[in-house]
């Protein structure tokens, strides 16, 4: 049961995160309006999508991704706070181990990281859907793509030299089908194809397509190939443009067993860029974790009351919240370039800040 400085500490905790969780999200909209506001009015975004469909869901995602690190600043701030009016030492001098204090700061960690992790794996992912489709639509660049190969179900390989998403036209396209007993099947060429959103069908320009037929089993006759050729035509084809042409943070759209898949589609086409997916897959669980690492050093740090004041206290946390994040980025580069585990390198920087925050909670003045 919750006594009345369980009830305390928590308050400050959450209205306080919520608090500087309001100001860095009215900071950032500020700066991203500065930046992106000549495209939006260029490409004339009405101000409702403006509003409800990217700046709502702005909030929700970068929110929920820095949340870890905006409860690390707000346990420093408000415990630091407390030291200064010295309402932490009546604490101690009660009687009541410093554990004991520890408590109602894992309570709220505990309802932070729960409120992530549920967000990461259901709610921002579908959030993000109507972001990115916004950004594509009002913001983003045409995305090229050249010299594209890639493998695709039921022994299918796609080849084409040149990609555009603003016009959906694939220029020199050739598709093979080959069989299980590697025997090709099927030929698809066209010196463009365009993808036909209406119809959901791909338009072939001067195609050429070829059905192999092989000899009968116990005749042994010979049956013709078929062969159609001609200046535009029609079809479906086994892949559709976001099959061919995506961003790398197209998985921050997807739900878990959405990226699970997608990731494995990925591998089996030989995209080296699988490793980026299997990185932000990881990081759904790792990031909200974080929070019960973070809470533990910024506890220890500023439960002391020091001389420099909260100010002090503060360039030791930003200090710390630096080096979390460059660990971060070279553990992902040592997962993009040199084969680092994705799951260990997403996972490294939480183990070893949280061997550095046990250390600090031991040396901790108690």
């Amino acid at each position: 049961m919750l006594k009345i400085y369980d009830r305390y500490i928590l308050k400050k905790f959450l209205t306080t995160f919520f608090f500087i969780l309001g100001v860095i999200m009215l900071l950032a909209i500020v700066f991203d309006i500065s930046e992106k506001l000549k495209d939006f009015i260029e490409k004339k975004a009405p101000l409702s999508d403006v509003i409800l469909n990217y700046y709502v869901n702005f909030i929700v995602f970068y929110g929920n991704t820095f949340s870890s690190l905006i409860v690390f600043i707000t346990v420093i701030w408000f415990t630091s706070k407390m030291a200064q009016d010295s309402e932490i030492i009546p604490m101690l001098f009660s009687g009541k181990p410093f554990s004991r204090i520890l408590r109602p700061y894992m309570i709220g960690a505990a309802i932070l990281t729960l409120l992530s992790f549920i967000l990461n794996h259901y709610i921002v992912p579908r959030s993000n859907e109507s972001r990115l489709q916004f950004e594509e639509r009002y913001y983003r660049d045409n995305l090229y793509i050249n010299n594209f190969i890639a493998e695709f179900p039921d022994n299918t390989i796609v080849y084409f030299d040149h990609y555009n998403t603003g016009d959906k036209i694939i220029a020199n396209l050739k598709i093979e089908k080959w069989s299980e007993k590697n025997q090709l099947e099927k030929l698809i060429q066209a010196g463009s194809a365009q993808y036909k959103e209406e119809a959901k069908k791909w338009q072939l320009n001067n195609y050429f397509i070829r059905e192999i037929n092989s000899p009968a089993s116990k005749t042994k006759e010979i049956v013709p190939d078929k062969i159609m050729k001609g200046i535009q035509y029609d079809t479906i084809l086994p892949f559709e443009t976001k099959d061919i042409a995506s961003r790398n943070n197209n998985s921050e759209a997807m739900t878990f067993t959405e990226l699970q898949e997608y990731i494995k589609a990925e591998k089996k086409k030989g995209n080296p860029n699988y490793v980026l997916h299997e990185i932000e897959l990881h990081r759904r669980t790792s990031y909200p974790f974080a929070t019960f690492i973070l809470t533990l050093i910024g506890f220890s740090v500023s439960s002391q009351k020091k001389r420099g004041g909260i100010g002090l206290n503060i360039a030791i946390g930003l200090g710390f919240a630096f080096i979390y994040i460059f660990s971060m980025k070279v553990t992902t580069v040592a997962a993009i370039n040199v084969g680092l585990p994705t799951f260990i390198a997403v996972w490294i920087p939480n183990l070893i800040f949280l061997l550095i925050g046990i250390m600090l909670y031991k040396l901790a003045p108690k």
